[in-house]
């Protein structure tokens, strides 16, 4: 039986890259998807009986319930989660509200929260695995980012504690990454085109700036049964940029 793998804020960016690569390998991919406009273009683009998009509010515990019930109902199982979905709100700390604070954590941390909390029979089950997108924001910063780096490290120490606890039948890990350009897999509406320099791309000990396929190539491996031995660990991908000293 094929491998479901369910792939959290799948409509876009890095997600729908994730969702593009798993489909091409043969898996089957349920994606929990919020923005109505970002499923209508990725059913479009991916007309697959081997995809299931449903409408979910991964902070919501009800909706993140009956989604991963039905994805159980229409393929049979869960074989993988690879919590993706993220929000950042970006404001002086005097200027941000409790409730945008809130909101993004709810999204960021809570949302894999719930989704590991309610996978992880299937996944016991299936000796499955758990992708948590995390961010080099859980390792550095720039100014005005509480909210989105709170979160991210936080979602960063539930990938080591999710790891202990549901050892040894499932394999939880995460990915930090860097500048990862995306912008041709937005939504259409949010689509807008970019200029990347030469120095953007030299600042890069690797030569360039990331692509969401380098991502979705981490995750691919980490999916794999016989990369069993991998477990708790964090996979900054960079391309060098947190290991690069500047002096000012």
């Amino acid at each position: 039986m094929k491998r479901n793998i369910v792939v959290t804020g799948g409509g876009q960016g890095v997600g729908r890259m994730i969702t593009r690569l798993l489909l091409e390998k043969g898996f089957r991919v349920t994606v929990l998807e919020v923005d109505e406009e970002a499923i209508r273009e990725l059913k479009e683009i991916f007309p697959s009986e081997n995809l299931l998009v449903v409408e979910t509010d991964v902070s919501s515990e009800i909706q993140v319930k009956t989604a991963l019930e039905f994805a159980v109902e229409t393929f049979g199982r869960i074989d993988g989660l690879v919590n993706n979905a993220m929000v950042q709100i970006d404001k002086p700390i005097t200027e941000l509200q409790v409730a945008e604070w809130e909101r993004v954590l709810a999204i960021n941390l809570t949302g894999p929260f719930l989704c590991a909390k309610y996978a992880a029979g299937e996944l016991r089950q299936n000796k499955g695995s758990i992708i948590n997108l995390c961010s080099t924001r859980a390792l550095q910063s720039e100014p005005n980012t509480e909210a989105y780096s709170a979160s991210k490290g936080g979602l960063l120490a539930l990938t080591h504690a999710l790891a202990m606890s549901l050892a040894p039948d499932v394999r939880v890990n995460a990915i930090s990454p860097g500048w990862i350009e995306v912008s041709a897999l937005k939504k259409k509406s949010q689509q807008r085109p970019v200029h990347l320099s030469a120095e953007d791309h030299a600042q890069h000990p690797a030569g360039r700036v990331g692509r969401a396929e380098d991502i979705a190539n981490m995750v691919l491996f980490l999916l794999q049964p016989e990369n069993d031995f991998i477990t708790a660990q964090n996979f900054v991908i960079d391309g060098g940029m947190t290991k690069k000293m500047i002096y000012c």
